[in-house]
């Protein structure tokens, strides 16, 4: 065999390979996982807000904003068979340069999409809570830090 066709035949193998896995893992977790963790940090939020004695409208304003949340990476991972999709259209074609920049551009918007939902919702929180629940909630996150360093 040429060369070049060997040079084929794996990048086509270690290509199939890569996206056996990427399909096991996803048939591994499912759709379970996000809901998982939404529960976790459903749960987080709620020891928190117990932690600092929360009113009900607090609760209901800072609920709200965690749902946007919720909602910015729901809607970022809906798409992500579709980038999967064009990463591996790129990788096969004969230019990568161009259209890796332009997908990576795309990938960086959808995140500042969220780091700005999760900055906002950081702000509301901030604003609906006195300063003594405030250091509560801090208070309470920093002694579970240890749970995920």
């Amino acid at each position: 065999m040429r060369r070049r066709t060997v040079i084929g035949l794996s990048v086509a193998a270690i290509g199939s390979l890569v996206a056996g896995a990427v399909a096991f893992a996803g048939a591994v977790h499912g759709p379970g996982r996000e809901a998982m963790m939404r529960r976790m940090a459903a749960a987080a939020i709620d020891g928190a807000l117990d932690e600092a004695q929360a009113s009900s409208e607090q609760r209901a304003a800072i609920y709200t904003a965690r749902d946007r949340v919720f909602a910015a990476i729901q809607d970022h991972r809906r798409d992500r068979s579709a980038r999967l999709d064009g990463v591996l259209a790129l990788f096969e074609g004969d230019r990568l340069d161009d259209g890796l920049r332009e997908l990576r551009g795309q990938i960086e918007e959808e995140h500042g999409k969220i780091a700005d939902t999760i900055s906002a919702a950081l702000v509301e929180a901030h604003a609906v809570l006195t300063p003594a629940q405030r250091k509560a909630v801090a208070d309470y996150v920093r002694s579970r830090r240890h749970m995920h360093p």
